[in-house]
């Protein structure tokens, strides 16, 4: 079967060859793929620091082609969206049937192929933050993919939603997507009033000015680091006194935990079948232009998700 694989004397690190098909798990069905989609840790880490002749890939969707043998999952012929940790930028994808959601027959399979990593991620880590409804959520990096499904879903939750940009250009569509406040830059986030909780896609200062906005009780879940940057906190910062206490750092990272996720892929399927999810696909093409689209990504030239159609 034809896939993209790992080689670093190519141009983005990936080259478009002939490799042996997967043999599937009893546990795991083979989909024919049909479109995956890019994230920026793949493009900016997972393929400059992968493994040459290896089969990148954590997003794809496609149709099953052989159900699994021990009886789990989807029946062949079912349209499905997948997660895996690799795999999947190629024609045929083996994948745990735990890890795979059913997709309403003739949903556009580019378009919820943008949804494991981004949209999975900004599910679970909004239900970290517990009950949003009426409460006050911040995201930071609103604009990017994993952002632009998180202020989607929270507002669907029920939340008053606070999109924070490095990009006034952005603000209309973040309003579009359900954010009720949008703010742009360091003075933009001094500027709010406290919030329940956030979902923090930069890390660096921003992390740390978020954190600033946390009202007692409220929780910050650290999921991405847009900013390659670290963090310093002042001293006082985390003491718990004025009004301050108990505010909770979590960190998270969909493929440790991902269990049930098939779950929760279905649902998001069913959202974008109805028109009532934007996948907000920046930018789409063939898979023989996927060292354009990393490139793309990393310069950070993609308004929202990066899709390639197997053809």
């Amino acid at each position: 079967m034809r896939a993209l694989t790992i080689d670093h004397s190519a141009s983005g690190h990936l080259a478009l060859g002939e490799v042996p098909e997967p043999q599937p798990a009893a546990h795991q069905a083979l989909v024919r793929v049909h479109s995956f989609s890019l994230n920026h840790g793949e493009a900016a880490h997972a393929i400059p620091g992968g493994e040459a002749g290896t089969v990148p890939g954590w997003d794809a969707a496609g149709v099953v082609l052989r159900a699994a043998a021990d009886g789990s999952g989807p029946a062949a012929g079912t349209p499905v969206v997948t997660l895996g940790a690799n795999g999947a930028w190629a024609e045929l994808r083996a994948v745990d049937t735990d890890w795979i959601g059913a997709v309403p027959e003739g949903t556009d399979l580019g378009a919820v192929s943008a949804l494991p990593v981004a949209a999975g991620s900004a599910l679970r880590g909004l239900r970290r933050l517990g009950p949003i409804l009426g409460r006050r959520v911040l995201v930071t990096g609103a604009g990017g993919g994993v952002g632009r499904f998180a202020v989607q879903l929270a507002a669907r939750g029920g939340a008053h939603v606070i999109a924070a940009t490095s990009d006034p250009s952005k603000a209309d569509v973040l309003r579009a997507l359900g954010a009720d406040e949008v703010v742009t830059g360091p003075e933009g986030l001094a500027s709010i009033e406290p919030v329940h909780g956030v979902i923090e896609l930069v890390g660096g200062s921003e992390l740390v000015a978020a954190y600033d906005t946390l009202a007692p009780h409220g929780t910050l879940v650290a999921m991405g680091h847009a900013s390659g940057a670290g963090e310093h906190f002042e001293f006082g910062t985390l003491f718990g006194n004025e009004g301050r206490h108990n505010r909770t750092i979590a960190t998270y990272f969909l493929l440790d935990d991902a269990a049930g996720i098939g779950t929760d892929l279905s649902w998001l399927a069913s959202l974008v079948a109805r028109g009532e999810l934007d996948p907000q696909v920046g930018w789409r093409g063939d898979w023989s232009r996927a060292a354009e689209a990393t490139e793309a990504l990393i310069a950070r030239r993609v308004r929202g998700k990066a899709v390639l159609d197997v053809s």
